[in-house]
């Protein structure tokens, strides 16, 4: 009895080892053989804007390093919501994937009050592709040659002078109301529909200051059309490099940046993220790809996607509260 009860355990622990040795098999003949078709990448907003810019300067040269085509498909409606909501729908096999933003996953939340997704939970982090700063812009008539006479101009005669964005709760948006609490200003928002509507009142001097997406300020502001005061990232913009940040400006606390990042609906198996993750940081890395982005204005940041997952909970927080605090609603 006691022999068998010996030989019955040992064929028990043999038979764990075996099916452990072929789990781990399986598991790396997966990530060898992934992918066996075309990936597709759902991009939220319309052919030819900074979105669909990155998505297809990454996929055009992930396809031959991954042996299969990475087609971009634009999926445009409610700021990226629509394309959002289908890939956290998507069977989580590999074969359907994001290039999630800011919008989406830090802002849509509390500037809509409920979205039918759930940002923290519904997808696998891959990797940030690029960040994305936003420009403060004066008329050149307007009495301000640094942030900081801009901000005293506002403190003389607060809630007289006004700035415009692309849009309410856009990036631009929101990183000027984040400035006005930091620096404690009364400036009056004025919303267009698009940057490049804005862009005109703000060169014919119909609104005094601009807050909008670098690649939208850079051109007016390297033709004198705007002045350039800040950048609103953590360091100077290589399109701008003459432009100081935030930080620099004497707001050391300050930092507001969009992101454009590449997911997964959750569940998907982990030898697939890790692989589009290697693929995808080693893209973002190539000289050409990033003197693409940088031209662009954008500023290529890949992270792995643990860091990613950290950022998302982050942002989110971060711009929950502003919207919430300062009472802001999509229009």
């Amino acid at each position: 009895m006691i022999a068998n009860g010996v030989r019955r355990r040992t064929v028990a622990v043999f038979m764990s080892g075996a099916a452990l040795l072929f789990a781990a098999a399986s598991g790396a003949w997966a990530a060898d053989a992934y992918p066996a078709r075309p990936v597709r990448l759902l991009v939220g907003f319309a052919p030819g804007g900074v979105n669909d810019l990155v998505a297809r300067a990454v996929a055009a040269r992930l396809s031959p390093r991954l042996g299969q085509q990475v087609i971009v498909e634009n999926r445009a409606g409610a700021g990226g919501n629509i394309a959002t909501e289908f890939v956290a729908r998507a069977t989580p096999d590999g074969y359907t994937m994001l290039l999630g933003s800011v919008a989406s996953f830090a802002m849509s939340p509390a500037l809509l009050g409920q979205v039918p997704f759930d940002p923290l939970n519904d997808f696998a982090p891959i990797t940030q592709i690029v960040g994305v700063s936003s420009v403060i812009t004066v008329h050149p008539s307007l009495p301000a040659q640094t942030l900081k006479q801009f901000v005293a101009l506002a403190k003389k005669q607060p809630g007289k002078l006004n700035f415009a964005s692309p849009g309410t709760g856009s990036i631009a948006h929101l990183s000027a109301e984040l400035f006005k609490v930091t620096a404690g200003i009364n400036i009056v928002h004025v919303p267009y529909k698009g940057g490049a509507p804005a862009t005109v009142d703000a060169i014919s001097g119909q609104v005094e200051c601009l807050v909008s997406i670098i690649s939208t300020g850079a051109p007016q502001v390297k033709a004198g059309k705007l002045r350039g005061l800040a950048v609103s990232s953590s360091k100077r913009a290589p399109i701008l490099p003459d432009v100081p940040t935030v930080a620099e400006s004497g707001y050391p606390d300050y930092e507001a940046s969009g992101w454009l990042a590449l997911l997964f609906p959750a569940k998907t198996p982990e030898p697939m993220v890790e692989r589009m993750y290697r693929e995808a940081v080693a893209v973002i890395n190539l000289p050409e790809v990033r003197e693409q982005l940088q031209s662009s204005g954008l500023d290529p940041a890949p992270s792995s996607p643990d860091a990613l997952r950290s950022y998302i909970r982050a942002e989110h927080a971060k711009w929950g509260k502003l919207i919430r605090d300062a009472g802001i609603r999509a229009n």
